[in-house]
């Protein structure tokens, strides 16, 4: 079937950032916030004993964060597939505005559901509609505790625009104008966007083009690092002053808050990376040694593997769409269906031109009740999974749409669980499609670039910001001493066995500079961890597992992850036998690599 690879945009806001009906959905906005506040300063429970403003306030609430949450998702996109569309900042600085409106008329609210009494709070819950969403409100009641003067947040949201949101953004601007130059053998120099250099750097087959981008690549970032040096100190530095003054003692403290989890979780999960590292530096040394090289280097970790005439798996966009609609249908029809539905009514902006951000994403258009998917598809296997990535995604949301707004509320560690399940499902699907061992080879070693990612790049990023946040907690830290902490952090995850690093990984890596929650990097290995054991309870018993999986991801967002996993799955997270178990998986993907190439070799 053809699909379109482009986003139809028009339906959202037709005339791009400078569309009339958006102007008018945000000046709809800016009157319900009015409403808002009065009726937040009208609602006294303590006096009247009444549930029904509480339930006026939450909806009004509601209602609000939809329509922001539909003018931001689309001025993103906008900006994101256009970046020299100069207007798309000054419209998200409205969405900004009328943002810093609402959450110092929230942060208003949350204290005066601080002010009650136990006894008040308790009885409040009782109502019904209010019972189903106490999760949330208790979390919230219980984080407000936090919370300085109404004055104090005021000041801190107003100033979080050109604080955090502010530094954040001026990350993403001088990313979009950035090229990094290529000079091919006729010797004619391209100057590639950053998403199209990485996309290339990490995927063309030839070593000498991947060493000349990666050349050019940390070249580039060199010259901008002292820009970059300062952003990321002003941006975490404001960031560690927040956490200190709302009284939190460590800076792992927020992110793990967000995301709904114990330190001992974190630490058993990383603690199982640790220990069972051996088999992923056995396959990159194996690697190496197809490649004809002694170790890979930093632009190797990720190049495709073939033998003879067997070229590595190609898709075109089309063949791409069909082959993750018929494989998620292996799984089960709702899966299959919804991918069919979103692929044909272009929610994927998936074309691979210029001045295109790097990177991809899936966002919620609220107001409609679907998603919206950002990539760059240039052909390779892993983009096909990187589609399907983005799909489990919109999935995840798409079976939570009827629920309540508060319990659909899910933190980033879960959210990646359903898209890592997407990208597992047609990863396995291209092993066992393979027609031959060369094949096979190949796409095993696409697959496995996924884990070696999930266990030694993301531990890299890991640990490095953890080093980063405790020097910085002392003072400025200088543009080699960051780069030097990257380096450690990538030799320590790695095991040693790469013949070079990237010191400037941490400014290429827009992970480190998003400004809305801190160590956006572990996540993405829980995520991967917590898939694979769903995914290995559903080869046990698949009849109709769908169903049980669609009843996690409903959960997700109403409950702690340790409550989740006990729930549905009957599994402690706080030891590290857990995440061994799917680790274990991954480690036979790299034993059978070994054996398929060492007999072809």
């Amino acid at each position: 079937m053809k699909y379109t690879d482009t986003w139809d945009l028009d339906t959202i806001f037709p005339g791009g950032t400078k569309s009339p009906e958006l102007q008018t959905k945000l000046h709809t906005i800016k009157e319900e916030i009015q409403e808002y506040q009065n009726l937040i300063q009208e609602w006294n429970f303590a006096e009247d004993k009444l549930t029904d403003p509480l339930k006026a306030i939450l909806k009004k609430q509601e209602t609000i964060e939809k329509r922001l949450g539909q003018s931001s998702t689309f001025v993103q996109m906008w900006h994101d597939a256009y970046m020299n569309d100069e207007y798309a900042n000054v419209v998200m600085g409205q969405v900004m505005d009328l943002s810093s409106e609402v959450e110092n008329l929230s942060t208003t609210f949350t204290k005066k559901l601080v002010a009650l009494s136990d006894e008040d709070w308790k009885t409040l819950l009782q109502d019904q509609v209010l019972k189903e969403v106490s999760f949330t409100l208790n979390e919230i009641r219980d984080q407000g505790k936090r919370l300085l003067s109404e004055a104090e947040e005021k000041i801190i949201t107003d100033l979080n625009n050109d604080g955090l949101s502010g530094w954040s953004n001026l990350y993403d601007t001088a990313v979009s104008i950035m090229t990094i130059p290529f000079t091919d053998q006729e010797g004619k120099t391209t100057e590639y966007s950053v998403g199209q250099a990485m996309n290339r750097m990490y995927a063309d087959p030839d070593p000498e083009v991947r060493k000349q981008l990666f050349e050019n690549w940390e070249g580039t970032w060199t010259k901008v690092a002292p820009i970059f040096a300062d952003t990321l100190n002003h941006l975490d530095g404001y960031r560690i002053t927040l956490q200190q003054a709302h009284g939190r003692e460590n800076f792992l403290d927020e992110p793990l808050e967000y995301n709904r989890m114990s330190r001992e979780t974190l630490d058993a999960m990383w603690t199982a990376v640790s220990n069972h590292k051996q088999p992923f530096i056995k396959f990159l040394n194996q690697k190496a040694k197809i490649l004809g090289m002694e170790k890979l280097g930093w632009q190797d970790v990720d190049a495709p593997v073939a033998f003879g005439d067997v070229e590595p798996p190609r898709f075109t966009y089309d063949e791409a769409c069909d082959f993750v609609i018929e494989n998620f249908a292996t799984f089960g029809p709702e899966l299959s269906a919804f991918a069919k539905h979103a692929l044909e009514n272009r929610w994927v902006e998936a074309e691979d031109r210029p001045n295109k951000r790097p990177g991809g994403y899936c966002e919620e258009l609220p107001e409609f009740e679907e998603s919206r998917i950002f990539m760059t598809f240039t052909g390779s296997s892993s983009d096909a999974g990187t589609l399907a990535h983005e799909l489990g995604h919109a999935f995840h949301s798409y079976v939570m749409r009827d629920l309540p707004s508060l319990n659909r509320s899910y933190a980033m560690n879960v959210a990646e669980t359903a898209s890592t399940f997407a990208e597992t499902i047609i990863g396995n699907a291209t092993v066992t499609n393979a027609k031959t061992k060369e094949e096979k080879i190949t796409l095993l070693n696409a697959k496995m670039e996924n884990a070696t990612a999930m266990f030694l790049n993301i531990h890299a990023r890991f640990l490095f910001e953890k080093s980063f946040y405790e020097e910085r907690s002392k003072g400025i830290v200088s543009e080699q001493r960051i780069n030097e902490l990257m380096v450690q952090a990538q030799e320590e995850a790695y095991g040693d066995s790469l013949s070079s690093y990237h010191p400037h990984f941490w400014c290429s890596k827009l992970h480190f500079f998003i400004d809305d929650v801190p160590f956006y990097n572990f996540p993405y290995t829980f995520g991967f961890l917590f898939s694979l054991s769903i995914y290995a309870e559903y080869l046990k018993n698949p009849n109709g597992f769908e169903n049980k999986y669609v009843a996690l991801l409903r959960d997700t967002g109403s409950m702690k992850v340790e409550e989740l996993a006990m729930k549905h799955l009957g599994v402690n997270m706080t030891k590290p036998a857990f995440w061994e178990a799917g680790i274990q998986l991954m480690e036979r993907d790299a034993e059978e690599f070994i054996r398929l190439t060492n007999e072809v070799i």
